[in-house]
């Protein structure tokens, strides 16, 4: 499993490897409160995310992550970000998370193709047996958007993670195995042709 930086494109959207050039682009979408309402951490002034991407860079040097910013193809600009995490290569296993897409490309063809490509990225290219997702259980939205791509729900971390709001999370934990994924990209290509 080599894990490095790398474009991944769709008809939609373009995840490119994160990098400081984003920042203008990320603070011009990803400052709405509402967005950090149900992740751990929130990001509330431009310092702020010049600090998150920072740590997402040093994170990657160190192995643990690939960030990317998610660009919608049309016009070009920054909606959000994504990254494989708690990347594991002895077993074989990434998390894909950290995600958030600005509210105008919520609930459209974005999300579902940006975890399509990563998901073909993490089964067809790195070679991974397993990809893991999880969410806050609390957030509907994102539960049934990753039962929607295939994932299977394995169960819940109660008290998983303490949020920036003194809030104890409890995370749902989902995968997609290896021997899934056929199925899952061809309901996920055909939910993309339907789209």
């Amino acid at each position: 499993m080599q894990i490095e930086p790398v474009t991944l494109e769709g008809r939609h959207v373009r995840l490119e490897p994160l990098s400081e050039k984003h920042h203008a682009g990320l603070c011009e979408v990803g400052l709405d409160q509402d967005l950090w309402r149900l992740i751990p951490s929130r990001i509330t002034t431009p310092e702020e995310m010049t600090k998150s991407i920072a740590g997402m860079l040093a994170d990657q040097v160190k192995g643990l992550t690939l960030p990317f910013a998610t660009m919608e193809r049309a016009s070009g600009r920054v909606i959000g970000s994504t990254r494989y995490m708690n990347i594991d290569v002895a077993n074989r296993r990434v998390e894909i998370g950290g995600t958030w897409i600005a509210k105008p490309w919520q609930r459209t063809a974005i999300n579902t193709e940006a975890k399509y490509l990563m998901l073909r990225h993490a089964f067809e290219v790195f070679g991974c047996v397993r990809v893991e997702l999880k969410t806050d259980a609390l957030n509907m939205q994102s539960r049934n958007a990753i039962l929607r791509i295939g994932a299977k729900e394995e169960g819940i971390f109660r008290k998983h993670v303490l949020t920036w709001t003194g809030r104890w999370r409890d995370s749902v934990y989902f995968s997609v195995l290896e021997a899934e994924w056929p199925g899952a990209k061809a309901e996920l290509e055909k939910k993309m042709a339907r789209a």
